[in-house]
């Protein structure tokens, strides 16, 4: 990793360790949308093991969980499980969740074809250069047994802070101290180079509002 990348890592790092100390449960209780979309996505699959990356707090961990999936959830910050952990106790569904600190710049670590499934929301449109990104899927290619999907969420080019706020080359550009690499078309059909690419949906999130792709794609069998 470039010097610059590692310190825009490190920085960001320590931002979501403060946000997440100053906001405990910033995002509330309630799923995101897109955890709502692809537990249905999973349920039909018949996946039970999900593999969620960039849990935070743990919304969208403890909803899958309590919808009876086996969740293991990891993220960068360990304030952010730490509250994922007591959230889940408080649920019930403690037995349920494992969580992991992990930094989705490194492998992940976890055995080969060991989940049915793995949910990102706004995970990959953090500040990752396309290198990263592209390394993160095969990661996530590799731990996810055949026919296993995967889901996620991105802000794309035509959401109203692309091109605004601290530049950082690659796409990326910090607003408000968080970093965010807005994806174009061609990044996603790149990703899903040699999978099944079973949905692109186009959707809103937010005051903003943020503008979003959801993306489904499978793994061939």
């Amino acid at each position: 990793m470039a010097d610059e990348e590692q310190e825009l890592a490190n920085a960001q790092r320590r931002h979501w360790q403060h946000t997440y100390t100053a906001h405990p449960g910033m995002y509330g209780e309630q799923p995101s949308a897109a955890a709502v979309h692809a537990a249905g996505v999973f349920c039909t699959v018949g996946a039970q093991d999900v593999l969620e990356l960039g849990a935070g707090h743990g919304r969208d961990a403890v909803y899958l969980a309590r919808e009876g999936f086996s969740v293991r959830a990891a993220d960068f910050s360990a304030v952010g499980l730490e509250q994922l952990r007591g959230t889940a106790e408080a649920h019930g569904v403690d037995d349920r969740v494992t969580t992991a600190l992990h930094d989705v710049r490194e492998p992940l670590p976890l055995p080969d074809a060991c989940v049915d499934a793995v949910f990102a929301h706004m995970l990959l449109c953090m500040a990752l250069s396309t290198k990263e990104i592209h390394a993160l899927v095969g990661e996530i290619r590799r731990v996810l047994r055949p026919g296993g999907t995967f889901v996620y969420t991105v802000r794309h080019t035509g959401d109203a802070h692309f091109g605004q706020g601290t530049g950082h080359g690659d796409d990326i550009y910090e607003h408000g101290g968080f970093a965010v690499h807005f994806f174009d078309r061609d990044l996603v059909d790149a990703l899903a180079d040699g999978w099944n690419l079973d949905e692109v949906h186009a959707f809103e999130e937010g005051d903003l509002p943020r503008r979003l792709w959801r993306v489904t794609q499978t793994l061939p069998r």
